[in-house]
């Protein structure tokens, strides 16, 4: 028998309270049913002796305090998974919304799911090919880890993170991919660039995808990475493949957590978020990884808009404490059409080393890219100098590594979004953009790697 009030005291923005309740439990799910017979959902967000704050998804416009009825469901929010949620799109909740059937349930899982019990985790230690140079070459992404794209507002995060969706693979033999998208308060346009992009290009069968536009509510916000999380843990952990996680925009999704805490007048931390930020943002972050004797993994990447292009701003710089890493856009390499304008110099990735070599990339993977990005520093500073003393005051050798890094912008950096680069190219090109300098400036490759890979490469 499920347990029916009509004690609803107060309403405030996206918030009910009801009094007199008898067995509450925080993250129960429940309806509302309102005046004209019509059924909304909530989720319960605090208890308080026979008083509960509920959180109403579709939100709180039309509900009569007098007559509205909060049936209470007795179960946490689930998601209904199975092998035929692949291909799919899904709202932020996990309701269908491409006009499909409806998911037949193999299980239903409650979407807060855990964090991965650091005794059980296994290492990262296996590379994923994304096709872009900058992230395969010198900032390479490993099964389970967390990476996350650093961008701001009017870069082109959206066109790298599709890019990443349809190009991103696992190079051995018999192993099964597949890629979770989760947008959060993104525009319609960006919705269906997301879902066109990939429906076009083929990659939606091993996609599933979870999109919660602006007009949504906040609390559905709020729900969607962890909706698309759990569904990302029954396809790596119950149906052993590599699952690609893509966050988009996780600014978004703190916004929507300040909303809510500001909704329940919770004293607020630094820049009005809810002191809980870091705790809130840990326990999804952390659910990515590998599992000791299981098969599949999750590998998450965060995008993330810095507000004024603030690294200090509270998202991303609680998002670097608990990743791995981080991939930062440059707003100076995308006025030069560079394409995606990834500044390699500030950009890192903590367990590259883990990644790549013999048997994984190529032996030489690690001196390489080593090698490109000391030039490329370098090459940077002359251009600075050039600015200030101007071009005639540099040596020639300055003026060498000056073209280098207008080359490796060029050549390395851009490649568009379209273009789908092996690690073998990636690592060719590398040596081909290092092949204007002497063996003897190479201090960073050792000498059998020079005289093995190079030769291919210098011009006679």
């Amino acid at each position: 028998m499920l347990n029916e009030y009509q004690t609803v005291t107060s309403i405030s923005g996206p918030l009910i309270l009801v009094e007199s309740v008898d067995d509450a439990r925080y993250g129960e799910m429940v309806e509302i049913e309102i005046g004209d017979g019509s059924i909304r959902h909530g989720q319960i967000l605090q208890v308080d002796r026979d008083k509960m704050l509920v959180q109403i998804f579709e939100g709180t416009e039309g509900i009569d305090v007098d007559s509205a009825t909060v049936r209470m469901l007795g179960r946490p929010q689930e998601l209904a998974v199975s092998p035929d949620i692949l291909g799919r799109v899904f709202n932020g909740i996990g309701n269908p919304k491409d006009g499909g059937a409806e998911i037949i349930a193999e299980k239903r899982l409650n979407i807060n799911g855990n964090p991965i019990n650091p005794y059980s985790r296994d290492y990262p230690n296996e590379f994923i090919q994304t096709g872009i140079s900058t992230i395969d070459g010198l900032n390479p992404l490993v099964r389970g880890q967390k990476l996350p794209i650093f961008s701001g507002s009017g870069l082109p995060h959206d066109e790298l993170t599709a890019q990443l969706a349809r190009q991103a693979t696992v190079l051995g033999k018999g192993e099964q991919f597949a890629v979770v998208f989760a947008a959060m308060g993104i525009t319609f346009e960006a919705a269906q660039f997301f879902i066109n992009d990939l429906r076009d290009t083929g990659a939606i069968e091993r996609a599933v995808m979870f999109i919660n536009l602006a007009n949504d509510p906040a609390i559905e916000r709020i729900a969607t990475p962890r909706v698309a999380l759990t569904a990302a843990e029954y396809l790596a952990f119950d149906r052993d493949m590599h699952v690609l996680v893509i966050l988009n925009d996780m600014t978004n999704y703190c916004e929507a957590l300040r909303q809510i805490s500001a909704a329940r007048k919770e004293v607020p931390g630094r820049r009005g978020y809810p002191g809980y930020l870091y705790t809130d943002l840990a326990t999804i972050y952390e659910r990515a990884g590998r599992i000791k004797n299981k098969k599949g993994s999750i590998t998450m990447v965060p995008v993330l808009t810095m507000p004024e292009d603030d690294k200090t701003h509270p998202v991303p710089d609680l998002t670097g404490y608990i990743t791995e890493g981080q991939i930062i856009l440059s707003r100076s390499l995308h006025r030069k059409a560079v394409a995606p304008p990834v500044d390699v110099l500030p950009s890192l990735s903590r367990l590259k080393d883990k990644g790549i070599g013999k048997d994984k990339t190529r032996e030489d993977h690690a001196d390489l890219y080593n090698q490109l990005y000391a030039a490329y520093a370098r090459g940077k500073e002359c251009q600075e100098l050039a600015t200030i003393l101007g071009e005639a005051a540099l040596s020639d050798e300055d003026k060498k590594y000056m073209t280098y890094a207008n080359e490796f912008e060029k050549r390395y950096i851009s490649q568009g979004y379209s273009e789908n680069r092996t690690i073998e190219q990636t690592l060719d090109l590398g040596w081909e953009l290092l092949s204007m300098f002497e063996d003897s400036e190479l201090k960073r490759i050792r000498v059998e790697y020079i005289k093995k890979y190079m030769p291919k490469f210098r011009k006679q």
